[in-house]
């Protein structure tokens, strides 16, 4: 018998494990949809502006399906949790600021994610990180959305739909590269990797 695996299973299952940054990411999608009054993206109907590349991002894909592939994912480096998603069907667009105590971590945390992360925990030590993650993920899905973040409709120019570019062939290292990519090194098409050396 076949059953339907929830949201969360799916993020889940893309992401690799459970862990706070998939709550986040989680949350915020959740936010965005409803705000929007938007479904999960076929194409390039919503569009989310992510300035980070934490796990939250992960979510986001999942449950939004906006992606790097169809051109609807458009990563800004900010190091923000921040998140703007963008319904060109309605013309709406919403901010999401996570708050800090959404974020926060006990400071006793550091040394025991250390030893996790670096392999010398004891069992011991690695149920009691598990479990103190475990926590965190139900603060953040439990947490009130006005407590969780910062919500407010905003007004941007909205990005260009993706665009399907030209290949050619670097001349020094024979790999293809889309043509807005292509730098003009002695005369010939090269890649960047390839014009910087």
């Amino acid at each position: 018998m076949c059953t339907e695996k929830s949201d969360w299973d799916k993020v889940i299952e893309f992401h690799g494990h459970s862990c706070p940054g998939i709550a986040t990411g989680y949350h915020v999608a959740r936010i965005a949809l409803q705000k929007l009054q938007a479904i999960r993206a076929a194409d390039e109907e919503l569009i989310a502006i992510v300035e980070n590349d934490s796990c939250s991002v992960d979510a986001i894909q999942v449950l939004t399906g906006c992606t790097f592939g169809k051109g609807n994912l458009v990563f800004n480096d900010l190091g923000k949790q921040v998140y703007t998603f963008v319904c060109r069907n309605s013309g709406r667009a919403v901010r999401i600021a996570v708050k800090g105590p959404a974020r926060r971590k006990a400071p006793s945390l550091k040394e025991l994610r250390d030893k996790v992360y670096g392999g010398t925990a004891s069992a011991e030590e690695r149920k009691a990180f598990h479990d103190h993650q475990q926590e965190r993920i139900r603060y953040i899905l439990d947490l009130p959305d006005d407590e969780f973040c910062e919500i407010r409709d905003v007004e941007i120019e909205f990005p260009d739909k993706a665009k399907i570019y030209d290949s050619h062939t670097c001349a020094v290292c024979g790999e293809q590269v889309m043509e807005p990519r292509v730098r003009v090194k002695g005369g010939k098409i090269v890649c960047i990797p390839c014009s910087e050396h």
